[in-house]
């Protein structure tokens, strides 16, 4: 299943490895877009959306 999420505070390639590395923690197999620049995570994933923003929120950053 497909979901989207605004995910502030990305800047830089580091963020965007965190926050793939924090998905992939909750579903190894999901499949990530990141637009660094829109502040846009396209997640395809059969996990949780709530498990999904936890995971992204444990690194630090805030999810809309």
């Amino acid at each position: 299943m497909q979901q989207v999420f605004e995910v502030q505070g990305m800047t830089c390639g580091h963020c965007e490895r965190s926050v793939t590395n924090a998905i992939q923690g909750v579903d190894a197999q999901a499949q990530i877009k990141i637009d660094r620049s829109a502040n846009r995570v396209e997640v395809d994933s059969s996990a949780s959306r709530e498990a999904l923003s936890a995971a992204i929120a444990e690194e630090g950053y805030k999810v809309a």
